[in-house]
Formats: C-alpha cells, structure tokens, sequence
C-alpha cells in the first residue's frame, strides 16, 4: 500500500466516504507494520463539497483543467510586461473560462447525486481563480487532491505592478516601442484561454448531443409503444363487435328456445290432460 494511492482513492471518492475509507486504509497499513504510512493516512483531511468538486472537475476533465492551468501560467508571465488595457482583455477571458468551469463542475458533481449550490459553485470558481495565480494551489488542483476552497485577492505573485497605458501631455497615448516580449505573451496567454473555452465548449456540445440522442431514443420507443397500443386496440374493437353479434344472435336463440319450451310444456298439459279424461 502506498500513501500517493490511498490519497488518490479518498479525495477521487465521495467525502460522506472519506472518513469511513480513511480508518479503514490506516488500520490495514498498522496491520502490515507500516506505522508511518498509518500516520501519514491518519492525517489526510477530508475535502470539502468545493474542494471535492474541483477534485472531481480535475478528473473527470483533465485537459480543460490543463489548459486554464497554462492560462494561469502565461498570465503570470504577461502581467510583467504588458498593459492594463491588455491584462483586461486577458482577466476578461479568464473569468469567462473560470465560469464556465466552475458551470461543468457543478454539472458533475449533481451527475454523482452530491449537487451545489449557487454559493458552492461560486466558491468553486474562487478556487480555480486561486489556482490561476498561486501555483501551489495549481498543482493541488492538478493532482486533484485538494482538502480545501481557497481563495486570491489579486491575480499574479505579491509585488508585481500593472503598467499603466501611458499618457501624453494632449491626453493621447503615447507611443512605445514595439516589445516582441509583450506580443508572444499576449498570444500566449489568449491561446490558452482559447483553447480552455474550446475544450469546455467542445464537452458541452458533446453531452448535449448525447443528451438528445438519448431523448430521440426514448421518443422511438414510446412512437413504437403507441403504434402497439393502437394496434391492440384495433383488434380489442373488431373483437368487440364480433362479440357482440354473437351475443345478439346467441340471445335471439335463447328467446326461440324458450318459446319451444312453452310450447313443449302447453303440449305436456293438454296430453296429460286427456289421458285424465280416459280415465
């Protein structure tokens, strides 16, 4: 048994199993011998509901979580160098693709019956924005093992000043030199917030598909029901009224038959009675 596992395992479970699987793992590790590794078990925190669903976003969509963690990455990068104009643009994107995330998480986590809140899913969307600009909580959502929501104020590491569009003294901005640094870290940076809305675009457009090719499933069937019913129910009406003549024809005999009688039975008296008259 290996700690790296037994983590993957609880924080890739549902928390209502965590505690359970938890004291189990560190009492088969104290039953091995393994003190340490049962320690090191004991110690593991149990996720919240938001730290549970970025976990269950980081696996379930790996590549989406990848590519706004590269977003994170050139944001960092560009907010050295380029201008507050241009980092609006960017954060505009990001908060856009963070959203959107948070959106497919909640999707996710109510798939598995443990739904969020608005306000879990608004904690969810804080974490990825921590994520973006801490990398410790970056490779905490990548490895998907985060026991905890966590939360950034700013965006880029303490100490780093925004650059301001530069003013002439006519109130027209001034023109500054052509940096090839600003332009590949703003191409950078734009890709991979591209690319993170494609992949969360893409994987929406495929469960919405699915979900109507299930529903164009279903409709067949009840179509195929329908016509089933109706069918039984053509035969149910030509039985009916083949019954029903039957019965017409079977109560027209029964009203003969009973005339018969009374005759029979009129017959039966006037003999019986004549034979009394002989006597």
């Amino acid at each position: 048994m290996r700690l790296d596992a037994v983590r993957d395992e609880l924080y890739g479970g549902l928390p209502s199993d965590f505690v359970r699987v938890r004291t189990e793992r560190a009492r088969q590790a104290r039953a091995a011998g393994d003190k340490s590794l049962a320690t090191a078990i004991g110690r593991l925190r149990r996720p919240t509901q938001v730290a549970w669903a970025v976990n269950l976003l980081a696996r379930e969509r790996p590549d989406d979580v990848a590519a706004l963690l590269d977003l994170g990455a050139a944001l960092r990068d560009a907010q050295r160098q380029l201008s507050a104009t241009q980092l609006r643009g960017l954060s505009t994107q990001r908060q856009q693709v963070v959203r959107a995330m948070a959106a497919q998480a909640g999707r996710l986590a109510a798939e598995r019956g443990a739904p969020l809140g608005p306000g879990a899913i608004r904690d969810v969307g804080q974490t990825l924005h921590a994520a973006l600009a801490d990398p410790a909580v970056g490779d905490q959502v990548r490895a998907a093992v985060l026991a905890t929501g966590a939360t950034y104020d700013g965006f880029g590491p303490s100490g780093l000043v925004v650059v301001a569009d530069p003013v002439g003294d006519a109130g027209e901005p001034t023109p500054e030199p052509p940096r090839e640094p600003d332009r590949s870290a703003a191409a950078q940076a734009e890709l991979a917030a591209a690319d993170a809305a494609l992949a969360t675009a893409r994987t929406e457009s495929a469960e919405v598909a699915g979900r109507a090719a299930e529903l164009g499933r279903r409709l067949t069937e009840i179509d195929a029901a329908i016509a089933d019913l109706r069918e039984q129910l053509d035969r149910a009406e030509q039985e009916r009224q083949f019954v029903r003549s039957a019965e017409r024809s079977a109560s027209e005999t029964r009203r003969t038959a009973e005339r018969a009688v009374e005759q029979a039975e009129r017959r039966a008296r006037s003999a019986r009675d004549a034979l009394d008259d002989l006597r």
